[in-house]
């Protein structure tokens, strides 16, 4: 069943145009042709053909691709962008209209998808223009690897490999190189690039109404960037499974020339509708398959949404062949605002161990574990805890009862679940002859035990208690030492939970169980004072 898309859109005929519009007052250092609706041309708004003293590189073709190939516009990249309606080829006027008005003498050179409108509309172009005297080269992309090679190349179409092409005319134009020279790495580059795409839906078109040509659970393999049939459909798989399966496409389907031992550049691409997160997912089962499987030096990845198909569910990859030239090209720098920033130089291993606090690896074994022999201080701060966990324990099913009425029911269980934890650990771990220390690893049982909200709490408190008893350096913690790391607790926890008294929270047990221990103390210290007095 079809149904009506949703965009936020104005009038379908007019979304080019408008999207033109949007995306040069974006960015300053862009201009639009002001030949609207027939010539959508986007350019640098520092280059007149008149006057521009390097080679112009000039790229476009269908819209609906964004921020392909308007949003690659910028010194070091293209020097135009010529803009068709949604999926179709601009036309001759537009393309003629960028040229003229970017080249100057140093010539142009077109980058052209491998798709038969943009050959025929860009060639065109280019005839007219050397007819007129300019100085034109034209290169062809076509980096799908979807087809089998048996079927001929016809069907090889331009996908995202195009914008590491256009990259690498635009790096060596911007060096201020020959149009020869340009067109001559670009085309080195055409040729070791591929790309392959999978697709969870098909895109919807503006204005019209999205088909469900795949249907549920389903996945199209080797699709076009216009929605076109894929090689193949299959049930939806594990990403890892589909990585395996593009790569193997890519790389054994002797369309590029990458064999084990070569330095590659990766790129993941969005399709229009895929969460960062899951191409980010699709990029770490890629890198380590590529290093691992085939034997790849991977040198760059690029992962993000470079070449669309509007609203589209999916990726592709693009492998690159590549040298320290194309590597340099790569890597030279650009004011175009979507072109992807890659790290340069050696890449650093994936992961790195997770640091240990340096309180804790300075800490001695003995410290680490239960003391053999208990203090008297010892002795009594197990009992203490021991009876507060078991009073825990024993109440976990009132606390849910009573929780229930009011919220999930599950605090009960939730501290049922930090009592045994503390419990258990108190046993083999607990340092109990230093107080602050073993206050320490209670919030480390805590932490571990509990989920929620409260399990974060409790142990926000344990640390600020704990930090309060370790500025004591006495071994023994007095009364008064205990009630001052209630007091720091209290206020860490009100701090970082926002909440303070009258706000039905913990908070409001705990303030005045505080004011109790400071008037016990207090009047404990008064009675002690008057009986030297007397005495």
């Amino acid at each position: 069943m079809a149904f009506q898309g949703k965009k936020l859109i104005n009038n379908p005929n007019d979304v080019v145009t408008e999207f033109i519009e949007g995306l040069v007052e974006t960015y300053q250092g862009l201009q639009y042709l002001d030949g609207f609706p027939e010539v959508k041309v986007v350019l640098r708004a520092d280059v007149s053909g008149a006057t521009y003293d390097k080679v112009a590189v000039i790229s476009g073709g269908g819209s609906g691709h964004e921020p392909a190939q308007a949003g690659y516009v910028g010194e070091g990249l293209l020097t135009a962008s010529i803009c068709g309606d949604v999926f179709a080829s601009p036309t001759v006027d537009s393309i003629l209209a960028g040229i003229r008005a970017v080249t100057g003498p140093m010539g142009c050179l077109l980058v052209v998808t491998n798709y038969t409108g943009d050959r025929l509309n860009f060639g065109l172009a280019a005839e007219q223009a050397r007819s007129e005297g300019y100085k034109i080269e034209t290169v062809i992309v076509g980096d799908d690897c979807a087809l089998p090679k048996s079927q001929g190349i016809a069907g090889r179409r331009g996908l995202a490999g195009t914008i590491l092409v256009n990259k690498v005319a635009g790096a060596v134009a911007a060096a201020g190189l020959s149009l020869a020279d340009v067109a001559s790495e670009a085309k080195r580059a055409s040729e070791v690039v591929g790309t392959m795409g999978v697709a969870l839906s098909v895109c919807t078109l503006p204005g019209q109404v999205t088909s469900d040509r795949l249907g549920s659970g389903k996945m199209e393999l080797g699709l076009g960037i216009h929605g076109e049939p894929g090689a193949a459909v299959a049930d939806l798989q594990p990403v890892d499974v589909v990585v395996t399966h593009v790569l193997k496409q890519i790389l054994e389907s002797n369309y590029v020339p990458i064999t084990r031992g070569n330095r590659v550049v990766v790129m993941i691409n969005g399709l229009g509708a895929t969460p960062v997160m899951e191409l980010m997912i699709a990029a770490g089962k890629t890198v380590p398959k590529l290093q691992l499987e085939f034997g790849l030096l991977v040198e760059r990845v690029y992962t993000g949404s470079f070449m669309t198909s509007l609203d589209m569910k999916g990726f592709s990859i693009s492998i690159m062949k590549v040298d320290q030239t194309l590597l340099q090209h790569l890597d030279a720098s650009t004011k175009a605002p979507h072109w992807p920033v890659g790290s340069a130089g050696n890449r650093p291993p994936a992961k790195t161990p997770v640091p240990l606090p340096s309180s804790r690896s300075m800490k001695s074994d003995e410290l680490l574990s239960r003391p053999l022999q208990l203090t008297e201080q010892g002795h009594i701060l197990e009992v203490a805890i021991e009876a507060a966990v078991n009073a825990i324990i024993n109440m976990r099913d009132i606390l849910n009862d009573w929780d229930s009425t009011i919220g999930d029911g599950d605090c009960g269980s939730a501290m049922y679940k930090g009592a045994t934890a503390i419990l258990d650990d108190m046993k083999k771990y607990y340092p109990l002859n230093n107080a602050a220390e073993t206050v320490n690893e209670i919030g480390s049982s805590v932490r571990r035990a509990m989920g929620g909200t409260s399990g974060v709490l409790y142990t926000i408190f344990c640390k600020a208690a704990y930090a309060q008893l370790k500025a004591n350096s006495d071994s023994t913690v007095t009364a008064k030492q205990w009630a001052e790391a209630l007091e720091a607790a209290v206020a860490a926890v009100s701090k970082y939970g926002g909440a303070s008294t009258g706000y039905r929270t913990l908070l409001d047990a705990l303030i005045p169980a505080l004011a109790v221990l400071k008037e016990v103390i207090q009047n404990s210290s008064l009675s002690l004072l008057f009986f030297i007095n007397d005495v």
